[in-house]
Order: C-alpha cells, then structure tokens, then sequence
C-alpha cells in the first residue's frame, strides 16, 4: 500500500492566553462585569453610541459591584468624540464638606478617619454619568438606564460579591437600610442567589419619570432636570435628612453648589501615541509621568517581564509618586506644577537618579519642577512611614465603536462602605478617605476641596483619533498596571488581551491613597508567573519581594479597547476579575 504523506504542521493556534482578544467591526465594551458589559452592548442596537453604552454600563457596575461601586459615589470620565478639539475629563469627584476644616476635624476625630459619614463628601457619579450622557451621548436616560433598573429587580450574586458582603455583615447589621438589602432573610446571599435593590430601582425610575416630564424642553434638558432633582430637588432633600440623622456634615447648601468640573485631560506622548489622562486632583497624571520616564530607555529591547525591564519601571513609578506625594492635590485650593512635571525635560532629569544596579530602598525626593515652569514654589511633601490596610477599591468601563467615539471611566465608592439612603437605595460617597489629616499635605483637609483621587480613566489617541480607553480598579495599583499595560502593547506588541494578561508587579514604596495611608518602603508585590530568576534578580537589587498569587485583583484588572490599524475593534478585559469584552 502507497504511503499517503501528511504534513507535519500543527493548526494555528486560536488563543495564545486565557481568553481570546475579542474582535469586531462595529462597537465593543470592556468592563468589570460581564452583565455590565453587556448593559452597555443593548445601547447600540438602540441607536446609542459608545458615550451612551459607556454610561449604561457604568450605572450598571453602581447595582452590581456593590462591594465596590456606588450611584452616590465617583465616576471620572473621559470622553472623546470625533469633532472635538480634544478628549474632555469630567471629574466626577465629590467635594468636602463646606462647613468642617482640617482643625475642626481633627478636633472631633483627631488623626482618625471613622468609616462612614465622617469620610464624606459630595456624591459625585450621579452628575457625571448624567452630564456626560446630556452632553455627549444619544439616547435618552430611560434608555440608558433600563438595564440598570431591570438588574436592581435581581442579579445573581457571584463569588467576591458573596464573600465582601460575608465579611462585612457584622458592619452591615448596624445599618438598617444596608441590612434590608444586603442580608435578605437575616443572612448574607450565597452565591447564585438574586439580590434586589428595591430603593435604588426606585430612585432609578424617579429619575425616569423626571426625564419624561421634561421630555419637551429637548433631551439634555430633560435628562438635566433629573439630574438637578438630586442636587436641588426632593431627592437632594433627603441626602440631608440623612446626612443629619448620621451626624454627617454635607449641607444643602454642598448639595446645591456642587457641579461636576469639566476640562481637558492632562496629556503626554508615548512614542509617538498621544497619552490623556485626569488631572492633577487625581492619581491620572502618573500614567504619563512615568511613560516619560520609560521613553528614554529602548524598553522594546529589555523583553517582556525581564529583570531590566521591571526594575526599570518600578524605579520610575517611584520617582513620579515621589512628585504625587510632593504636589499633587485639587488645582482649585493647591498650586500644582503639572506643566513642569509634565515636560519631558524635566523626565530627562529625574531619569538619571534611577540606578541599574540598586534599587531605591524608599521613595526619592521629589523633584523642582518649578524649574520646568520658569518659576519657583514650594518644596515638595515628603511622605512619613505608615502602617495599615487599604479599603476596597473600585471598578472600570470603557467602550468604542466604528465611528470613532470613545469613552472610559473608574466608578468606586463601596455601598458596602456607608450606610444607604433609606428610600434611595445609595450611599453618599466616602472618598474623604483619600484627604489627608495631616497639615501642610498638599491633599489635607480643607472646605471644599476634592480629595486626591485614586480612579483615573485614560485614552490612547494617534493622528488625531482615538486609540485605546483603558483604565483599571486597585486602589494605588491602578496607575502601576496601566503603564505595565501600555509598555507591553506599544514596546513588546502584544495584542491587548495578552497585554492585559501578562504578569504584574506592583510596588508599595509610597503612601497608599487611602487612610491610614500605608507606606512600605522598599516592598515589591510579584505575581507568581513573574520567573523566578528574575523575581530572585529583583531582590537582588535591593526590591523586597513580596510573592502574590498568579493572578490577583491585588495587581488591579485592566480592561481596553483598541483600534487597529485596519479599522476593528480589540477588546482586552482582566481575567483577575469578573471583567469581560463584548463587541459586534
């Protein structure tokens, strides 16, 4: 019998990581949660853009990622759509209490910062998701908020939901409102089992039927109305009944004054790529502070996950959080030089204290980039050792389509972190936590100010058009991840699930944003796929190691869409949580 050749070649490969890169043609949503993600797909079929399944989707993340999200929370946005002049940031980011400065508070609590309503400020997200919606979006908030009201009638809960809430249950039962929802039948929810939010459902359709009325004044009008119920109306109302009831500060007056600020984002480039990302009142302008830094290494050439290429980038993390602790705080209360920490020059500078042979054993002194403005300031803070643990973090969203809208944002505040709003269903946002109690900390307490946010959404923009919105949880991980993200698509070429998945290290050698503000000097957090030679290499040089898991929420979850070169959209979602891309 003839021999029949066969062809000793294998079948391409079809996912080369955990999860495929998900491609489509049309439009796509990477988020935190799947049931999230796919809110914001139902807005396309409707008509709606990236903006509107942004914003869907965002909403959505505040009903399901309790333990970590809330209506009455923050949400910082950037948005850009093709026509504009640039990318918009919309803070989303509450303000403190008019009424209560540094010496009045620590006179009640001293350097303590209670959980609950002494950490309050203003809730933010409900005025950004609706102000980017009226501004930018095209649906109607009914539209965008079907989904959110239908998952309000119940969810099934999944494991780090069931768990948070198990944890928590003790702090928990002293909130009747939060009991009512979150220990159904006296108990924690098991995993699988519906969890209604009744209240929030309701809120969700006030704001309907407010939309409706104002239905002939236009759409953004409309959509306005309900948001100016919030602040002004009935409902702003009894966010002070209960703020009072509480013994929390926020007034009416806190309410009635407050406006989400709208501005361009901060920017840089990255070889070539335009980099956005929030402003100086929040932790965003690391993002490309340390890019800078990176610029003036061919990092392609140190190999993905390589010795040179980790210790370089954890060197220069240090030395822009040394200038986040140095000077960042709320431009409108705090003279921060961000133009001067913004100049590549300035990087040029600071890149020679990063040394190849030894690590900083602490965070560098922060620079004078005063210099880099043609003036002179301040010097900069210089954090003291602290220990403690940090809160729970947060989430993300982003979305594009084939028109070239994009859209990312970082809601956060847990609503397991305060009690609820009896008939609201929300907490009123404790991002006060990320104030400083210690004076002449350039984000100390004062009236008014915004805290120093740790959520910061970015966009990738190249010849003018939008790239990549990326963004991430993790608490003071979230800028660490992002850049790690960046490198591995831009410098080594991975596709974005890849680059997403990729091992992590994430370092702990500057204050955590959070009260009590942990600082670990030296300490160096390794994902356990990171190779030992190179793990061991690290501690070699002077990094203290701290091993993690292979895959961990502890080195945040990144999620992405990018556009390639050809036109399609690539959609990369973090296997470290329940996060997924969903396209067409």
């Amino acid at each position: 019998m003839r021999e029949i050749a066969v062809e000793n070649t294998a079948p391409p490969i079809g996912v080369t990581e955990g999860r495929p890169a998900v491609l489509g043609a049309k439009h796509m949503v990477s988020s935190c949660h799947y049931l999230a993600s796919l809110a914001g797909l139902r807005m396309f079929p409707r008509g709606g853009s990236a903006i509107d399944a942004g914003v869907a989707a965002g909403i959505a993340l505040n009903v399901i990622e309790r333990h970590l999200t809330d209506f009455g929370g923050v949400a910082p946005i950037i948005v850009y759509r093709p026509g504009m002049a640039g990318p918009e940031s919309i803070d989303g980011l509450g303000r403190w209490p008019a009424s209560l400065d540094l010496d009045g508070y620590r006179a009640k609590y001293g350097d303590d910062m209670p959980i609950g309503t002494p950490r309050s400020v203003t809730p933010a997200a409900c005025d950004a998701w609706l102000t980017a919606l009226a501004r930018h979006g095209r649906l109607t908030l009914a539209d965008v908020l079907a989904p959110a009201i239908e998952l309000c009638d119940g969810f099934p809960v999944y494991p780090r939901l069931a768990r948070a809430i198990t944890m928590l249950q003790d702090r928990i039962r002293q909130w009747p409102a939060s009991a009512a929802v979150f220990l159904p039948n006296g108990r924690p929810p098991e995993v699988g089992e519906l969890l209604v939010q009744r209240e929030l459902g309701d809120l969700f359709r006030r704001l309907v039927g407010i939309e409706a009325a104002h239905a002939s004044r236009g759409r953004a009008t409309a959509i306005m109305a309900a948001r100016d119920a919030i602040y002004t109306g009935d409902i702003a109302r009894e966010i002070v009944a209960h703020m009072k009831k509480e013994g929390g500060a926020l007034s009416a007056e806190d309410l009635a004054t407050y406006r989400v600020s709208i501005e361009p984002p901060v920017h840089t480039t990255y070889r070539g790529i335009d980099v956005y990302a929030c402003g100086p009142w929040s932790q965003g302008p690391l993002v490309p502070m340390t890019l800078n830094l990176l610029e003036g290494y061919d990092i392609a050439s140190l190999g993905p996950g390589s010795l040179p290429f980790l210790h370089r980038y954890t060197e220069a993390m240090k030395l822009a959080c040394a200038d986040r602790e140095g000077f960042f705080g709320d431009p409108d209360q705090v003279d921060v030089p961000i133009r001067g920490m913004l100049e590549k020059a300035y990087a040029d500078e600071r890149r020679k204290l990063i040394r190849d042979d030894r690590a900083w054993p602490e965070l560098p002194a922060p620079g004078d980039p005063w210099a880099f403005e043609g003036r002179t300031g301040r010097a900069g803070y210089v954090p003291r050792v602290a220990a403690g643990v940090g809160a729970p973090d947060t989430s993300y969203v982003c979305a594009m389509d084939s028109e070239g809208n994009a859209f990312s944002a970082t809601p956060s505040d847990p609503g397991l972190g305060a009690p609820l709003i009896p008939g609201l269903g929300m907490i009123v946002s404790t991002r006060g936590a990320q104030l400083w109690t210690t004076p002449g900390h350039p984000s100390a307490i004062a009236p008014r100010k915004r805290p120093r946010l740790t959520p910061n959404p970015a966009l990738l923009m190249k010849d003018g058009a939008a790239l990549m919105p990326f963004g991430c949880p993790g608490e003071d991980a979230q800028s660490q991840a992002m850049v790690q993200v960046v490198c591995n698509i831009v410098d080594f070429g991975m596709n974005t699930q890849a680059a997403i998945e990729a091992p992590r290290v994430i370092s702990r050698s500057f204050p955590w944003s959070f009260f009590p503000h942990a600082y670990e000097p030296g300490v160096l957090q390794v994902e356990g796929r990171v190779r030992r030679d190179v793990r061991d290499g690290l501690e070699r040089l002077g990094h203290i190691i701290r091993d993690m898991p292979d895959f961990t929420p502890a080195s945040a979850g990144v999620c992405a869409v990018r556009r390639l070169d050809n036109g399609a959209l690539e959609g990369g979602a973090d296997p470290r949580r329940e996060s997924y891309a969903v396209g067409w």
